[in-house]
């Protein structure tokens, strides 16, 4: 009975929280933790050590642990602590952090315009090339997904033609009865 009660109590604090934190006294609070960087910092390198915040994916108790929130990348991660996953994402909840920037103006981080460019000896990739790679990945993958659904989608005759002709494109490669392409046969 004790346990239960313990169990209905930390429940019942933690909703408690969501709506202390959204008050005056408990934004201000907040808002020093950010500043230190209580919560952590966003892992993304093009972020700059961004401090993070707590948020819930949902206002309903145990349906999704707490996440942390970057707002200059605006993305969410799951917190490194053990301990912070165990924690209800509903004792944070889903308006937090944007009640804090409405009245903390001045906090929200600037956008940035850097993106990372992949870089081959110091040249950039051509786009082209990488959403040609990105599509084959999809690709690829979209079809693995069908194979485990059992769905028929007739890439199975694609795929049998594509590997016929590798294979005679291997045979071309390879020049002439079977000497090397570029080898000069012996007379």
């Amino acid at each position: 009975m004790r346990e239960s009660i313990e169990k209905s109590a930390r429940h019942l604090y933690g909703l408690v929280h969501a709506r202390y934190i959204v008050t005056t006294r408990g934004l201000a609070k907040m808002l020093e933790k950010y500043k230190k960087g209580d919560f952590g910092k966003c892992p993304r390198v093009m972020c700059d050590q961004q401090p993070l915040l707590p948020m819930g994916q949902s206002d309903v108790s145990n349906t999704s642990p707490v996440k942390l929130f970057c707002a200059k990348c605006e993305d969410l991660y799951n917190p490194k602590s053990s301990r912070h996953a165990s924690i209800d994402g509903a004792y944070f909840g889903t308006s937090f952090h944007n009640i804090l920037f409405q009245v903390y103006p001045a906090f929200i981080p600037p956008k940035t315009q850097r993106r990372y460019e992949p870089r081959v000896f110091g040249f950039k990739v051509h786009a082209a090339a990488a959403l040609g790679r990105w599509q084959a990945e999809q690709r690829e993958s979209m079809k693995d997904r069908l194979k485990q659904a059992r769905v028929e989608t007739g890439f199975e005759e694609e795929d049998e033609e594509l590997e016929s002709e590798e294979d005679v494109d291997d045979e071309m490669d390879a020049g002439p009865e079977g000497f090397e392409h570029g080898a000069v046969p012996q007379q």
